[in-house]
């Protein structure tokens, strides 16, 4: 069963998201054009990202959790783990929406966004030589430059907010996947490629991955829920 391990673990994600994308309140289902305009987009730049960096050794995947069946050098299972994670995750950012209709980060929505983009930048810049770690930051550092700078996206406060919450579901899922629990990883990591620190057993790389990948969905999701 355990070939069956990241398979499981992406149908888990979204199996309560998906069921409950049908309740009356939170109307998810109808926000649907949004969502996966922005899950395409996103795997416009992430899939060939993934496939270059497991070309490179970056990263890489271990078969004894996978069912087999690759596509691009990529295994199913991670094809779909940016389909069910980011609906999982913009699920919960409804469901926070509903339940807390004020954007409360709206004050400190810029000075956040100024904080984090230089410290982005800072950390990128000065590790150039690490392909995880500066392609990684400064990609995010540029995004949320667009959005403070240029878009003047007035959701960001709700974004922060969101992407909080999602680092809890994160913490499980992607600690599984790089060996909390389990005794070896599923994703493996080239440490030369990456600044070494971890949270638990997380590249803290993944959290900035997560938050530019759940940034650019939103974007689109938050631009069909205007609509």
């Amino acid at each position: 069963m355990e070939r069956y391990l990241y398979l499981l673990l992406d149908l888990g994600s979204i199996a309560f998201p998906l069921l409950a994308s049908f309740e009356p309140r939170i109307r998810f289902r109808a926000k649907w054009s949004g969502l996966f305009a922005g899950i395409g987009v996103m795997m416009l730049v992430f899939i060939p990202w993934d496939v270059a960096f497991t070309a490179a050794g970056v990263w890489g995947f271990n078969p004894r959790y996978l069912i087999g069946v690759d596509l691009f050098g990529l295994p199913l299972e991670e094809w779909l783990f940016f389909l069910c994670i980011p609906y999982a995750c913009l699920f919960l950012y409804e469901v926070m929406r509903y339940a807390l209709p004020r954007d409360v980060l709206a004050k400190i929505a810029r000075p956040l966004s100024i904080g984090l983009i230089t410290l982005l930048l800072l950390i990128g810049l000065l590790h150039f030589d690490r392909l995880y770690t500066s392609i990684t930051f400064l990609l995010c550092a540029a995004f949320l430059s667009y959005h403070l700078f240029i878009a003047r996206s007035e959701w960001l406060g709700r974004f922060y907010l969101g992407y909080a919450i999602s680092l809890i579901p994160f913490l499980l899922v992607n600690g599984m996947l790089t060996g909390w629990l389990i005794p070896e990883p599923v994703v493996w990591y080239n440490n030369a490629e990456n600044l070494g620190i971890r949270i638990n057993t997380i590249p803290i790389e993944d959290s900035m991955y997560m938050l530019l990948m759940l940034l650019i969905v939103t974007t689109f999701h938050e631009r069909g829920s205007r609509r």
